[in-house]
């Protein structure tokens, strides 16, 4: 009986190690905002009927959106600005900064940059800022505003469960957490 003893540990040990659940993310990822068309017909151009600056800055922030949107789907990786990994305000960075636009490389930094807005005159291209923890003494949290329909605002972060996703300001999560927007272009 001994002898079977420390056997018996053993198996209810093994036993117990085999039974843990894995958890696995092997669902596809949806994204609910498409990249814009860019405009290359002259025909198309000639519709438009904002002024030169306007279209300027409009087909910027589409650009950069687009920039930004490339990067759906990889994972996250704190201080990544590659494919292979990236962080929220690394997203950010190289978006912007593929379209000559510089940047601070942190959400604290970039936070304090462009002119402050409220949540309802947010547009497309907007920053959002975000305290992700109750600890959080400062911002730690960007993303990039993509689309805003009515009082829904659509945005592309770099979640550290899900990677680079587009989320909406509505999510509880992201409404609790949320400390302010700002416009940079």
């Amino acid at each position: 009986m001994k002898r079977l003893s420390p056997f018996i540990v053993l198996l209810l040990f093994l036993s117990s190690c085999v039974a843990k659940k894995k958890t696995t993310y092997s669902k596809e990822r949806k994204i609910t905002v498409e990249a814009s068309p860019e405009i290359t017909s002259p025909e198309a151009d000639n519709k438009l009927t904002k002024t030169t600056e306007n279209h300027s800055s409009e087909s910027k922030v589409n650009k950069i959106i687009n920039t930004a949107l490339t990067f759906s789907g990889v994972r996250y990786k704190y201080g990544g600005t590659t494919k292979k990994g990236m962080d929220c305000s690394g997203l950010l960075y190289v978006a912007f900064k593929k379209n000559d636009i510089a940047l601070p490389r942190v959400s604290s930094a970039m936070a304090n940059q462009g002119k402050r807005i409220r949540v309802n005159q947010v547009e497309k291209g907007d920053l959002l800022f975000f305290k992700t923890s109750r600890k959080a003494k400062k911002i730690n949290h960007v993303g990039l505003v993509v689309a805003v329909d009515n009082d829904d605002i659509k945005f592309i972060h770099a979640s550290t469960s899900r990677g680079v996703i587009v989320s909406s300001l509505r999510e509880g999560y992201w409404n609790y957490a949320f400390v302010k927007a700002t416009r940079v272009l």
